[in-house]
């Protein structure tokens, strides 16, 4: 599968306003994998950025006097999008910046570019209800050096994004799990510890309850019947 992380800055906070796009950050992945292959740009947005966001971005109406306009770079842009499944963290923003630049300049809105769109920051927060979901702690909190971001860029960003995104989204590699040791010569085959009697205490009727009250929310998260469904908790 083809993803692509995505991020954006802007000169503010509303494209209805007239804020623009001053850049935009894409990052490849192809089958959980980091490609290398990227999509970077500057873009004049023809108009200063609010004392707010240049404090974000740093990016100066002079530095970007030079860089070239939305309708220069729609087009690498939409191919490089074409058919992927994109990934945002706090996706309506940039998506609201983007579908506007989109159709300012007469095609279709970007997200009909896309085969679908993956918002990180609903998804931390199903996964981490009552923290903090920012990107910055998202990268504390799987272990993601950030030092080097100083200030928000959209390249950068979306490397950080999608390492978080990797690592959110990391599952087990089997349901299963085998109790074996090395024996004391590394070529022989591993050894099996037998377990001895195993204790199986069924679950109480509240219990029961409890665990199908835990289906029922992974089942809407999942859109349908998660994989547990396949399980007893019987036994």
């Amino acid at each position: 599968m083809r993803q692509i992380v995505l991020d954006t800055e802007t000169t503010g906070l509303n494209p209805r306003t007239g804020d623009r796009v001053i850049e935009v950050g894409c990052v490849e992945i192809f089958n959980r994998k980091l490609t290398g292959n990227n999509f970077h740009r500057y873009i004049n947005p023809e108009r200063e950025s609010d004392e707010a966001a240049l404090a974000v971005h740093g990016l100066t109406t002079e530095f970007l006097s030079d860089k070239p306009k939305f309708h220069e770079i729609a087009e690498e842009l939409r191919e490089f999008v074409q058919g992927a499944e994109v990934i945002i963290h706090n996706a309506p923003f940039d998506l609201g910046f983007l579908n506007h630049e989109f159709t300012r300049i007469g095609l279709p809105p970007f997200v009909e570019h896309c085969s679908g769109v993956i918002d990180t920051l609903v998804h931390a927060k199903e996964l981490h209800p009552g923290k903090r979901n920012s990107l910055d702690a998202l990268c504390d909190r799987y272990e993601i050096s950030n030092a080097h971001r100083k200030l928000h860029g959209a390249l950068l960003d979306s490397e950080l994004l999608a390492d978080v995104y990797l690592a959110m989204t990391r599952g087990q590699n089997s349901l299963t799990m085998d109790v074996e040791v090395e024996s004391a010569n590394a070529g022989d085959a591993l050894e099996v510890v037998p377990l001895g009697e195993i204790i199986v205490v069924a679950a109480s009727a509240d219990e029961l309850a409890a665990h199908d009250d835990v289906l029922v929310g992974l089942d809407k998260n999942v859109k349908g019947s998660c994989v547990w469904r396949n399980y007893s908790p019987q036994g």
